[in-house]
This record gives structure tokens, C-alpha cells and sequence, in this order.
């Protein structure tokens, strides 16, 4: 038997109105992980990269921040004069919101061993969105109180994708496995590794570039 025409209607009203209130509430999250986090994590590490630098003048050599210990600021000089984003230890989503997280098997920045970080790619600040743009011969300037280490890119931030469980570029002296993007063999023994999503959304895969310390100067 049809149900008459005047009792179907209040249903499809019903479904519409939740379909609309469904539709709205998406669009709030997604503007809120694109735009919200972002505006909330670039102040925090601009906070953090102020309060580090006072306590470096007060001579102190770290900070607590988000629950983890601050001692490095990185600069990319190909992404502007300005940019600066604090290294926290760890690589928890906590850490990862208030700037680069360092890998805990990672050595202290200019000693023996692969200085292994990562950050966002999208939301969070965004401090690795245009990680594509880098180039063999940039420079990473890796901050400490007194001395600032200047890594140079062997290999270009598209040039590797791998999968997130591939923990072999977080080796000492990372080989891979499957093709030649790798360390090579003149960068020496003091290594950075990059590490961030793949793509712009939600993915498996991580895109890595590998430098090697080419110079330790005074910190301007």
C-alpha cells in the first residue's frame, strides 16, 4: 500500500535537515583542521622560538614546551627570511602541533649520526608544506644557544616517497633497500633526514630528503 503523499513528506524533511546539519558540522571540521590549527600552531611556534631565544640569552640551553624539551630552532632559508620553527623531542601529535618533532633515536644536532626530524605538511603550521620546492645544495640551519649547524640537502624534498613503516631513513647511515636515493657515500658521517606526509591529504607515504653537515658557525 503507498503511503499517502502529506505522511512521507515529514520524513524527507527530517532526512534533509540532517543531511544539512551533517553537511554543516563537515564543513566546520574541515575548516577548522585547514584554518584553525594552522593559525593556532603558527602562533604557538612563534611563541615557542621567542621564549627560547630569552632563555638563550639568559644563558639557559632548553626549554619545556608542550610537554617536551626545546633546545633547537630550524631555519630554511629557500621558505623566507622568516621562517623559524622550533625542534621539540619527540614526534607525538602534541609535539608535531608546536613545530618540528625530533626523532627520539636521533643523536644531538652535529655529532655522528642521522639528526632525524619531521612536521606537518598540511594543518598544524604547515612548517613542511612546500617540502617539494627543496632542492640538492639548500641549506637547513639547525640553531642551538651558541651554535647554529648548517646541513646541505643531497637530495631534493620530492625526490624520495616511502612508506610510513620504512624506518630504515631513520637509520645512522640510512641505505635503501629498493633504489638509489640515499646518503651518498661523501656526505660523511654527521647526516639530517626530513621527513613529511606525501601528500597534501591524508596518506600512508612520506616524502624524505637526506642532507649532511657541511659547516658549525657561531649563532648570529
Amino acid at each position: 500500500m503507498d503511503v499517502p503523499e502529506r505522511r512521507r513528506r515529514p520524513w524527507t524533511v527530517r532526512l534533509g535537515v540532517l543531511l544539512l546539519v551533517a553537511g554543516v558540522g563537515l564543513a566546520g571540521w574541515v575548516g577548522w583542521e585547514v584554518l584553525g590549527t594552522n593559525y593556532v600552531s603558527s602562533r604557538k611556534h612563534e611563541a615557542i622560538v621567542d621564549e627560547i631565544t630569552r632563555e638563550w640569552s639568559a644563558g639557559r640551553d632548553s626549554i619545556k614546551a608542550e610537554g617536551a624539551e626545546v633546545s633547537y630552532v630550524v631555519r630554511i632559508p629557500r621558505f623566507g627570511k622568516r621562517y623559524a620553527v622550533p625542534i621539540l623531542r619527540g614526534t607525538t601529535p602534541k609535539v608535531l602541533a608546536a613545530g618540528f618533532g625530533r626523532f627520539r633515536t636521533s643523536p644531538p644536532v652535529g655529532e655522528p649520526g642521522n639528526f632525524a626530524i619531521a612536521a606537518h605538511r598540511v594543518t598544524h603550521g604547515e612548517p613542511l608544506r612546500r617540502m617539494p620546492e627543496l632542492r640538492p645544495g639548500d641549506e637547513i640551519i639547525i640553531s642551538s644557544r651558541t651554535t647554529s649547524y648548517v646541513y646541505v640537502l643531497d637530495t631534493a624534498g620530492d625526490a624520495l616517497s616511502v612508506d610510513f613503516s620504512d624506518n630504515w631513513v631513520l637509520a645512522p647511515r640510512p641505505v635503501n633497500p629498493v633504489g638509489p636515493v640515499q646518503p651518498p657515500d661523501s656526505a660523511g658521517d654527521r647526516l639530517l633526514t626530513i621527513t613529511t606526509c606525501a601528500e597534501l591529504f591524508h596518506t600512508d607515504n612520506r616524502l624524505v630528503a637526506f642532507g649532511h653537515l657541511d659547516r658549525v658557525e657561531p649563532r648570529k
